[in-house]
């Protein structure tokens, strides 16, 4: 088990929730890999609420980074910095308030997580396998969260991943590998790919924020900058026809965005409209190659009486939202807007 946490360094007074930070071995022998992570109990009520794992991107950003900018219970005071130990306040939009969530240190190597052997280290595959075997091996070890709702979230490129891990999770739970994961909806991340299309008969529901879904639509941030008054007309005109994500490919038909069949599941797809790294347009773009029909039109929607974004829903199940003023990532730019719409999620309300 790991170490309960009632103190920090900068932050005034004992910890008004519970932190709990350790060590899960993977591997023949449990010292052969060491994960890190960090979990923190819900502050309304963690019999009942749902538990989430949070993945942070890079790859090799600890989970620390989403802990305490973007859904933690803290964040770093905004002051000048004079040399000594930042402080650190509550964040009042901390998704923590209506979840417990493990942050975990993955792929190994990130943080403070570490193995014997540094080949262990490299792979998205290994990454997939060692989440999964994570999971179970803590859940074994914190048996009282057993029957909560089970979501998985992240965020940047830990969405490569993703789709792949809620696969795993799934298909262990339906071989009968113990102890069965209660999963649920999957919060998905900042990079994504359609084949995820794939698996989504595995779980209700999932939230694609920021999307990449092919690796050319990195080409949409040209016509966005130019478009931000970022770049010049000349160098736009010099870009185009180029494949900016890698400019030795020679573009070629996707398979990702073949038409789905079979039934699709209930998402959500949001971007923020200032994002340069993901642009809207791409993800806007991805949906219209889907082809599926409106069922409700452009329409704004609503945080304390105030547009934070635009929205619309297709025949397949799926709402896309935009975050006004939002950058790369939501909760990160707009946290008040990014845990209004985590919230009315798992509580299958339309934003």
């Amino acid at each position: 088990l790991g170490s309960k946490v009632e103190e920090l360094p900068g932050f005034e007074g004992p910890l008004p929730f519970e932190l709990e930070t350790g060590y899960i071995g993977l591997g023949e022998r449990d010292d052969d890999m060491q994960v890190f992570y960090y979990f923190i109990k819900s502050e309304n009520d963690p019999a009942k609420d749902p538990l989430l794992l949070w993945l942070t991107g890079g790859p090799g950003c600890s989970s620390f980074s989403g802990l305490a900018f973007q859904i933690g219970p803290l964040a770093f005071k905004t002051e000048k910095y004079d040399g000594n130990m930042p402080n650190l306040v509550l964040r009042p939009q901390s998704w923590t308030k209506v979840s417990s969530i493990i942050f975990v240190d993955l792929p190994l190597g990130t943080g403070f997580s570490y193995a014997k052997n540094l080949t262990a280290n490299r792979s998205d595959w290994k990454l997939i396998h060692h989440t999964h075997q994570f999971l179970r091996k803590w859940l074994i070890d914190h048996p009282e969260f057993l029957l909560n709702d089970f979501y998985m979230g992240g965020d940047s490129y830990s969405g490569i991943a993703g789709p792949a891990i809620v696969q795993e999770i799934s298909k262990g739970n339906e071989i009968g590998l113990q102890p069965p994961i209660n999963l649920q909806v999957f919060y998905q991340f900042l990079y994504t790919t359609l084949k995820s299309k794939l698996i989504l008969r595995y779980f209700q529901g999932y939230l694609l924020g920021n999307p990449i879904t092919t690796k050319k639509e990195k080409n949409d941030q040209i016509p966005f900058a130019h478009g931000m008054g970022l770049i010049s007309d000349e160098l736009y005109e010099c870009l185009s026809g180029i494949s900016t994500y890698n400019i030795l490919d020679r573009y070629c038909k996707a398979d990702s965005t073949k038409k789905h069949e079979g039934p699709w599941t209930r998402s959500l797809t949001q971007n923020g409209d200032h994002d340069a790294i993901v642009p809207f347009m791409s993800t806007q773009a991805w949906i219209r190659a889907l082809n599926y029909s409106i069922v409700e039109d452009w329409r704004p929607w609503h945080l304390e009486n105030q547009i934070a974004g635009y929205t619309r829903r297709y025949s397949n199940q799926m709402t896309f939202a935009t975050v006004k003023d939002s950058g790369h990532t939501a909760p990160e730019y707009k946290p008040d807007e990014g845990y209004a719409m985590f919230t009315r999620w798992i509580a299958n309300k339309p934003l």
